[in-house]
């Protein structure tokens, strides 16, 4: 397997919340979780097959990040089309908001796309940039 080198990282207004969220819906992994002290999540990672995304609470000290909530965009890779609409269906039973219905694209995909209970885009699809070309 290739090392992740491009590794999200975004702000969240209710970090934990949002964790909890990723977690009991989509199957994000807790691979780290440092709170802040204060109520708040100084850093988090979150796996999801072998790749990580990192998030935190807003700082509200005009730190760059905190201009990402609710705006970042991820895509997950699934490895199957039933782990896709298994998926589909739990974000929608947990209430998301889908931005793209269940679809087979044209390039081979079988995917949707939604927003998180803090407005970031996600996307999960099987389309897999990095799998090796048929021969």
């Amino acid at each position: 397997m290739t090392h992740q080198t491009v590794i999200p990282a975004f702000r969240a207004t209710g970090a934990q919340a949002l964790i909890d969220w990723l977690r009991d819906t989509i199957g994000l992994t807790e691979h780290m979780v440092v709170p802040d002290g204060e109520g708040g999540i100084a850093h988090a990672q979150l796996e999801w097959r072998g790749s990580l995304v990192m998030l935190g609470s807003t700082r509200g000290d005009a730190d760059f990040l905190d201009e990402t909530v609710g705006k970042a965009s991820i895509n997950l890779t699934a490895e199957s089309n039933e782990q896709v609409d298994d998926l589909y269906r739990k974000v929608q039973e947990a209430g998301a908001t889908i931005s793209v219905p269940m679809e087979d694209t044209d390039y081979g995909s079988h995917s949707f796309s939604f927003r998180d209970p803090e407005g970031n885009f996600w996307h999960v699809g099987t389309y897999d940039p990095l799998a090796p070309e048929p021969e």
